[in-house]
């Protein structure tokens, strides 16, 4: 079984464009430093079995948090965050 939760937190990067994304998706409006810091806090928390591979993406869901991340799992770019739906 591949280890998704250690590429990710040696390998994640971000795109300008992102940080915006990420504050629409989720309603907030957190600087860039908060937005990595939150991005990192998730990856961090979250179990390796909550990290799942579908295609080019790897998803990380948080129930904790309630929010689930979209992460390219060739380059690690976070592409964006959304709310989990209820």
């Amino acid at each position: 079984m591949e280890n998704f939760k250690k590429e990710v937190l040696d390998k994640i990067c971000y795109t300008e464009l992102v940080y915006g994304r990420i504050n629409k998706k989720l309603s907030i409006d957190l600087s860039k430093n908060e937005i990595e810091e939150l991005i990192l806090a998730i990856i961090l928390e979250t179990d390796e079995d909550e990290f799942i591979k579908i295609g080019k993406n790897i998803y990380i869901t948080s129930n904790k948090r309630n929010i689930i991340l979209t992460i390219n799992s060739y380059t690690k770019r976070i592409i964006t965050a959304d709310k989990l739906k209820k």
